[in-house]
């Protein structure tokens, strides 16, 4: 899960929204004992690092996912590239 940095902040975000909607926020962020902006720092952020995950996974046909194969069986041998990949990831 993504947390909001206690850091000071210096950007700002407005949004329009209808009273209703800013009801609704303000109840939200209540029962989770956050501020407001805290509350939707902190969801928005959940949001966002989910839909950025979602984008890592894709799926293809038989026909595509066999073009895909070709196209990768295609590529020439890149050593910088190799020893990139065999690199462990930041995430692992």
């Amino acid at each position: 899960m993504v947390r909001s940095s206690t850091k000071r902040r210096n950007d700002r975000l407005e949004v329009r929204l209808t009273p209703k909607a800013k009801s609704v926020l303000k109840r939200a962020a209540s029962v989770e004992r956050k501020t407001v902006s805290a509350f939707i720092l902190d969801k928005s952020l959940e949001a966002a690092a989910e839909t950025l995950a979602a984008r890592s996974e894709f799926l293809l046909s038989s026909t595509q996912y066999d073009a895909f194969v070709a196209a990768l069986d295609a590529v020439r041998p890149r050593p910088r590239l190799e020893k990139l990949l065999k690199t462990p990831s930041v995430h692992e």
